[in-house]
């Protein structure tokens, strides 16, 4: 569906009436700087084709807006077509998860296009914020183009902070044995991973607009802010990797340290197993029930009765067994 449409003149909003009216209008006698801003929200076939026929794009332009799952890509068709494909991201605090939108941005002669997929980043604000600096605006397309590049990055760059306050509070319990999920450390590298998607293909696409004979950009001070925003997005790829590779290092320690404690509950039950084995054995040798063995017939006279000690001894060396066991672990740190 068209989400906005309107005339920018001199950097101040008119309202659009005919598309291809105001495109003659402005082509013939507009001045530099005048353009069209349309705005679409996951438009179906037919809501694009009535767009279209006022603009006249490309086939695979259409193709790529249409189908949408584009990867982000910067492509130009002729002098005068731009096509800008951006993966614009949401940090959900709720559940720490990465939703992710697409933004096609096609700029053209006096008209600049935006198609979003997604709830991710709506572009309301971008609007608002440039119709409240006309001398930016007046600049024409490519100032809008600028405006919606800045805030997806400013996006990417809130998510970088998301991101790794969530790895510091990981690394926090991973090193100080507080109770960490596994499933947890893995999300979170896959949130990474689609963040990665997202932000390092841009870096190519934004030298292109600034630093390149090709460069659809021809004003300096455009070209200034683009490469500005080229930085931004250079942190936040360097982050990336920082947080990618900090984040094996985290698993393996986590891993290493699950295994550390494993290691120590076996040999503490494998102690106790063998405390236990000792008096079982004796008791397993005891209860054979021959005839004859000595212990079971060993005696004293007390007062002109006969007391059998065998039973009690074979206690005594059952108890001293089992102290002496558990002492020897103690002191080797299996208990």
């Amino acid at each position: 569906m068209i989400v906005d449409q309107a005339l920018y003149r001199g950097g101040v909003r008119q309202p659009c009436a005919d598309l291809s009216d105001e495109l003659f209008v402005l082509r013939v006698s507009g001045q530099e700087g005048d353009f069209i801003w349309v705005g679409l929200k996951d438009p179906t076939v037919e809501e694009f084709a009535t767009v279209n026929q006022e603009l006249g794009l490309h086939p695979l332009t259409i193709e790529d807006a249409v189908k949408g799952r584009q990867r982000v890509k910067l492509e130009q068709f002729g002098d005068d077509v731009t096509v800008l494909v951006l993966r614009p991201l949401r940090y959900l605090d709720e559940t720490s998860d990465i939703e992710t939108g697409e933004l096609m941005v096609i700029v053209g002669d006096r008209f600049l296009l935006t198609v979003r997929r997604g709830d991710a980043q709506p572009l309301a604000g971008v609007r608002k914020r440039l119709e409240a600096d006309p001398s930016l605006l007046a600049r024409g397309p490519q100032a809008a183009l600028y405006a919606i590049l800045d805030r997806v990055v400013d996006g990417y760059v809130g998510i970088d902070g998301e991101v790794a306050a969530d790895l510091e509070e990981i690394e926090s319990d991973v090193f100080s044995d507080g109770e960490v999920d596994t499933a947890a450390i893995y999300r979170l590298k896959r949130e990474i991973l689609e963040f990665k998607r997202a932000v390092v293909p841009l870096a190519g696409p934004l030298h292109n607009l600034f630093a390149t004979p090709r460069s659809p950009v021809r004003d300096s001070e455009l070209q200034l802010l683009f490469r500005d925003v080229a930085d931004h997005v250079q942190g936040v790829i360097d982050h990336i990797d920082g947080y990618d590779r900090l984040l094996a290092d985290i698993l393996t320690a986590h891993l290493a340290a699950v295994g550390v404690r494993q290691n120590s509950d076996m040999r503490k039950i494998s102690a106790w197993v063998a405390i236990a084995a000792v008096p079982t054995m004796i008791a397993g040798i005891y209860g054979m029930n021959f005839e004859f063995m000595p212990e079971l017939s060993a005696a004293i006279d007390i007062g002109g009765r006969e007391f059998k000690y065998g039973y009690f001894v074979i206690l005594a060396v059952m108890a001293a067994s089992c102290a002496g066991l558990y002492r020897a672990f103690r002191r080797s740190g299996w208990l």
